[in-house]
């Protein structure tokens, strides 16, 4: 499979009525890699992903996939496939006819498609299941028959539309690893929409976080947790507190800030113990929200209550100043 196509977002908008969904996105995804659309519901991210698919018609601009506007263009014309967020498997079609369901509507013969679909199968490690029906499946064996799916027609881009949101944590965890196993050894780009930050973290080479129709902020996974542009970035990519200081507003790591016998004035609204550490929830006397993530026994060295008075002191290196 040749690996490495341009896929670039144009002046792409998208309008339903009076509402503007997208508005004007432009952006290049980088040919071969892991992209999360991040951003919370409404935010345009599944309408960008549709509109990629060709499950949206585009209002305006282009969706350019190795030089041509993919945009007129009916789904399976595009070189794009998409995995649905409930699977969307035929129930009465076993696993391998659900894989080769594609290349049956293209005429493809029944051995030259069902060599095809073990093929891939064999890829998402669900060979010894062929034969049964999406029913006697579990969600994550389903996940793996859909991901089959989309992969059989040889997809320029991959897009996944909050593809793990159905799972239990436990296996929605080891899913991740599997879909980042399984991008590295395709080379294609994957486009993965979703509203969990820990998802985009450990899946990501590349976030893109989306706030109102808008692209707030791209680029590598570490760049956006740790130099967030926006205030809307900080919060949402979680981990950062905003703060209002004298010379303008910052954000500093919730692992940066320290209980100290000097330092900004609080009080500690809440604790909460989580396992390797304590978040301790604090209100400064200037009304701004300040968690401060401490190792566990640090705090439990010198504990805190709710009504507590305490300092909060950061080392100034570990301040970042907000940009836009």
């Amino acid at each position: 499979m040749r690996t490495g196509y341009d896929l670039e977002l144009v002046h792409l908008t998208k309008r339903y009525g009076e509402t503007v969904a997208v508005r004007d996105l432009n952006h290049v995804f980088a040919p071969g890699s892991y992209v999360c659309l991040l951003g919370p519901s409404g935010c345009g991210k599944s309408s960008t992903l549709r509109m990629i698919a060709g499950h949206e018609e585009v209002s305006d601009g282009s969706i350019l996939l190795d030089g041509h506007d993919v945009a007129p263009l009916a789904p399976a014309q595009r070189g794009t496939a998409m995995m649905f967020q409930n699977y969307a498997l035929f129930p009465h079609l076993s696993v391998r006819d659900n894989v080769a369901f594609s290349l049956r509507m293209k005429g493809v013969d029944k051995p030259t498609r069902h060599k095809r679909a073990n093929e891939l199968l064999a890829l998402v490690d669900m060979t010894h299941l062929a034969d049964r029906l999406p029913a006697q499946l579990s969600g994550g064996q389903q996940q793996r028959v859909a991901l089959a799916r989309a992969l059989v027609t040889e997809p320029k881009v991959l897009l996944l539309d909050e593809p793990l949101s159905a799972l239990d944590p436990f296996l929605r965890i080891r899913m991740r690893s599997e879909l980042k196993k399984l991008q590295r050894e395709l080379g294609i780009t994957f486009i993965h929409v979703t509203h969990g930050q820990d998802e985009a973290l450990a899946l990501a080479d590349e976030i893109v976080v989306m706030n109102d129709a808008v692209i707030e902020q791209a680029g590598p996974a570490r760049e956006v947790w740790a130099q967030p542009r926006t205030e809307f970035v900080a919060r949402f990519i979680g981990g950062h507190n905003v703060i209002t200081l004298p010379q303008g507003k910052v954000t500093v790591r919730a692992d940066a800030v320290q209980l100290a016998d000097e330092g900004m004035a609080a009080t500690v609204m809440a604790i909460e113990y989580q396992g390797a550490s304590v978040a301790v929830s604090t209100t400064t006397e200037g009304g701004d929200e300040v968690l401060a993530l401490l190792p566990e026994d640090q705090f439990f060295a010198a504990p805190k209550n709710p009504g507590d008075a305490v300092r909060l002191r950061w080392d100034e290196a570990r301040l970042h100043r907000l940009t836009a």
